[in-house]
């Protein structure tokens, strides 16, 4: 089969890779129609290099059509349609009964200190053959795959296995009260549909924190007012103007690890892409800095006694954070990777009314063939013709 494989820094294929088979009695075979790029595979694409293997596969944001089953997979068969989530879960253990399916102690990657094992992402996480590509194995898929109905395009469930989950989480994390304010800083796939949740649910004011044009674009066309960083010499000051000079009641940092104007964090993570991959993990695992400029301006923006929700990947082991602003404003701060499937019985219900209120059909700037994905992943991080949600789109 046709998978798109990871050969250093910017630098991915689409290649000929064997096809998978059952392995484990709870393994399906899938067959994927649509696939996405995650922000967060840019992290492979750029600072991550240390953790991945020449040739592992990318890619979590899958959906297609179930070929084969495990002989302990009685909840599927041949022919279902399944969004397949991006963390492994087996829906028994003690961390799943609890809601947090990305603590799943059965699928856990101990020897890295990690949580749950998660689709095409790095060593640190299982380095499981991910989901850009024909076919994929899906391990614990008694409990993982989501079915989802007939007839709707792609687009409307596809999301299912990463963005919508991971911007519910978020706002339901950000504990926006009803009526109040909500800051989302970062624009980007995650950014924007946080605001698009945040308003469903009832926020008052949705403030959008970009400084790419289109993305700003896009969050004023669904209802956010948005805030371009370089029109604003303290954005902290412009939300408290717009918040009656108290700040937000919520932010949500949807950047991470990836935020600009941030130069010491920027040369850190160039100078460990340079060194040897065994001296690259342990600096990065041990004594890595992230680019810190968001989470501090989400600090400064929130007003005292709000919360702050972190979506965004940070990476580093020794960044500094400002404990005593956090204290004295008595912020509470909520973050984490998405447990999927615990937010599937209060999304799906939106996802399949009438009218797409969350926009998830038109969300894709760009669908391209598999064989694309190269130029897909530049057009992404380069941010080159509008690109802000890339699918894939396999011809198996």
């Amino acid at each position: 089969m046709k998978a798109v494989t990871w050969h250093g820094k910017r630098d991915v294929r689409v290649e000929e890779v064997p096809d998978p088979k059952i392995e484990e009695a709870t393994d399906a075979v899938v067959r994927i129609t649509s696939t996405g790029i995650c922000g967060s595979d840019l992290h492979l694409y750029e600072v991550l290099g240390a953790f991945m293997t020449e040739g592992d596969i990318l890619g979590h944001e899958p959906m297609g059509v179930v070929e084969e089953v495990g002989p302990e997979v009685p909840n599927l068969k041949p022919g279902d349609r399944v969004v397949v989530p991006f963390n492994i879960s087996c829906g028994h253990c003690w961390m799943c009964e609890r809601g947090l399916q990305s603590q799943c102690e059965t699928t856990q990657v101990r020897a890295h200190g990690k949580g749950a094992s998660l689709l095409g992402y790095t060593k640190l996480y299982g380095q499981v053959p991910g989901g850009q590509a024909e076919y994929l194995r899906v391990p614990q898929a008694h409990y993982g795959p989501i079915k989802v109905p007939d007839g709707p395009p792609d687009e409307r469930f596809v999301y299912l296995s990463d963005v919508v989950p991971t911007a519910w989480q978020a706002v339901e994390y950000a504990n926006v009260p009803d009526g109040g304010t909500v800051v989302v800083f970062g624009l980007g796939p995650i950014g924007q549909m946080c605001c698009r949740i945040a308003r469903h649910r009832g926020a008052g004011q949705v403030i959008g924190v970009d400084l790419v044009p289109e993305r700003l674009a896009r969050a004023r066309e669904h209802g956010a007012t948005a805030l371009d960083t370089r029109d604003h010499k303290e954005i902290g000051d412009s939300i408290r103007q717009l918040t009656n000079g108290r700040g937000a009641d919520s932010v949500i940092d949807a950047v991470g690890m990836e935020a600009h104007g941030a130069p010491v964090g920027k040369l850190a993570h160039t100078l460990v892409g340079l060194l040897p991959q065994p001296l690259g993990e342990k600096i990065t695992e041990k004594a890595g800095i992230d680019r810190l400029s968001v989470l501090y301006a989400a600090i400064d923006t929130v007003r005292r006694g709000g919360t702050i929700s972190l979506s965004g990947v940070y990476g580093g082991m020794v960044d500094p954070m400002p404990m005593m602003e956090l204290f004295d404003k008595q912020v509470q701060l909520r973050m984490g990777q998405a447990n999927v499937r615990h937010w599937l019985d209060a999304i799906m219900p939106v996802l399949t009314a009438d009218g797409d209120p969350l926009g998830v059909e038109g969300f894709a700037t760009h669908k391209l063939p598999l064989e694309d994905a190269p130029r897909a992943y530049e057009m992404f991080q380069k941010k080159l013709d509008g690109a802000q949600k890339i699918l894939l789109q396999p011809t198996a």
